[in-house]
């Protein structure tokens, strides 16, 4: 929680905005698009594609309920406000996040593990906008930010 609040307070942090179901399926879109991206790359390209088919497909959801967060950081922080997200998505997402910079900025060799944890994260946010209720995601950062 202690980090939510951290979250909440900064400038780019989290913010409660309207809900987009447009810029939601735009999120969506371009998860697909990186996920197709994903498959046909290789070497560092393969997790830096993965980890945004990945990251766009959680926006997607934050977008869905009027979260707005431009912290990466912080967005992750928020899959523990969403309950159909196990601690093992988490770390999931964190781990390809730490990868992604690694080889993105440091040049690091890094391998993409398990191609298949990209897609079944993907499609698991694709269930998830299905059935989310914003409110309770929304209430808990206004307690949060109190």
């Amino acid at each position: 929680m202690d980090r939510l609040k951290w979250c909440c307070g900064q400038k780019k942090g989290i913010s409660i905005i309207e809900p987009n179901k447009n810029l939601s399926e735009e999120y969506i879109k371009k998860a697909d698009e990186s996920l197709e991206a994903m498959l046909i790359n290789k070497g560092g390209w393969k997790i830096i594609t993965a980890y945004y088919a990945c990251y766009n497909a959680l926006y997607s959801i934050l977008m869905l309920a009027g979260i707005k967060s431009e912290i990466h950081e912080c967005s992750i922080e928020l899959m523990n406000l969403i309950d159909e997200f196990s601690e093992e998505d988490i770390h999931f997402l964190k781990r390809l996040k730490e990868d992604r910079i690694a080889v993105q900025y440091y040049l690091k060799e890094r391998k993409l593990e398990n191609e298949n944890q990209a897609k079944n994260f993907v499609l698991k946010c694709k269930k998830i906008i299905k059935y989310i209720n914003p409110d309770k995601a929304r209430n808990k950062i206004k307690e949060a930010q109190k």
